[in-house]
């Protein structure tokens, strides 16, 4: 019996990079592997897999290893060392890794596995650099909606949030696009592909384009790339004749950023965040300009949910301006402000005592030496 490295793994030891994961596949059936291995404990149900000393193994998949590489998801992802250190991979992955290249493993693979599309985009997020193969398009192209809507919510959400953690965020969706499979998972952004993000002065794209733009200027905060991925959401539900303005499209993107957090399964702070986003996004743009009361509540809100640092990066990114150095500085005099014994533990009173503080705070504020010059 044979016990390989497999997979991803085997990619990044060859690319100069520390593995993240360890996946081990072995010859034989599982009876045999833990006959031979009495400390391994099968583990899951619908895949058959054993833990073994800390390690995920499984049997090849077509009782091969050929069979096991064609039957992977994409070309780079199907190599394997044995015990010796031999390296064992699929015809075409040495030279689509010097190429930087994704592509299906098979003329199947996505197919044999839908979830593989999300998979892939993710990977086109996290490595900006590489290439998509024309195959993978085809592959998505022709894979039917009801195929992907299929798909668990979980396996989305879970190379979703990787990708909005990736160098290039957009990337993931900008794939989905090209392979028409947007939809159902990101219905959204789908309709946005078509839809001017606003008036000639303002923006030149539509609004999937401004999307996307906007997710690419936050990457490094997953958090601060879906709200900028939620914060036009309402523009898709504008009256068309009222085009190319969007007017209150900030109160209308607040259902559908809950919507696609729920339908992604998202957590709880993904889901408060997209609908601040949606909501809040325009006023944050004008924040200097606003008065005291306005700007308190902002500041307020937007901390209380635990959201100011990806907030105001969105707000920065999508205003083209440094607003949260101004944030910052008025939310520090807001923390400032302390209740007086007398006022405190009165509930609704004690709520606009503080409000009341907060605004003479802000108006008292001197302002900021440096954005004066």
């Amino acid at each position: 019996m044979e016990l390989y490295l497999v997979g991803g793994a085997v990619r990044d030891l060859l690319l100069g990079r520390v593995p993240v994961e360890l996946d081990f596949a072995f010859s034989g059936d599982m009876a045999d592997f833990l006959a031979a291995h009495p400390d391994a404990r099968p583990v899951g149900k619908s895949v058959r897999v054993c833990l073994w000393r800390g390690r995920e193994c499984m049997p090849l998949r077509g009782g091969s290893l050929e069979a096991d590489l064609l039957a992977r998801d994409l070309t780079v992802n199907a190599m394997a060392l044995d015990s010796r250190g031999l390296l064992r991979f699929h015809p075409e992955a040495l030279a689509d890794l010097r190429a930087r290249r994704l592509r299906p493993a098979s003329s199947t693979a996505l197919a044999d596995d839908p979830a593989r599309v999300f998979r892939l985009a993710r990977f086109a997020a996290q490595w900006p650099d590489w290439q998509v193969d024309d195959a993978a398009y085809g592959q998505m192209r022709a894979l039917p909606a009801a195929t992907l809507a299929a798909i668990p919510a979980e396996r989305v959400c879970r190379e979703l949030r990787k990708a909005l953690a990736a160098p290039a965020p957009a990337r993931f969706f900008e794939i989905l696009a090209k392979g028409n499979a947007l939809s159902p998972w990101f219905t959204e952004l789908e309709a946005a592909r078509d839809i001017p993000a606003g008036p000639a002065r303002w923006h030149k794209n539509s609004v999937l384009g401004h999307t996307l733009r906007i997710m690419n200027l936050t990457a490094g905060d997953a958090l601060a790339a879906w709200m900028a991925m939620c914060h036009d959401l309402g523009k898709v539900s504008t009256d068309p004749s009222l085009l190319p303005h969007h007017y209150g499209h900030e109160r209308r993107g607040v259902a559908p950023a809950l919507a696609l957090a729920e339908r992604l399964r998202l957590p709880v702070l993904f889901r408060k965040a997209g609908a601040l986003a949606a909501a809040e996004h325009m006023k944050a743009g004008m924040f200097p300009t606003l008065r005291p009361g306005t700007r308190r509540d902002l500041l307020w809100r937007v901390h209380q949910a635990g959201l100011s640092a990806p907030f105001w990066r969105l707000a920065d990114a999508d205003s083209n301006s440094r607003v949260s150095i101004e944030a910052r500085r008025q939310l520090a005099a807001l923390l400032a402000v302390s209740l007086p014994p007398d006022w405190r533990n009165k509930g609704e009173q004690s709520a606009r005592k503080l409000r009341e503080l907060h605004c003479r705070a802000l108006a008292e504020l001197p302002a900021d030496p440096a954005s004066t010059h």
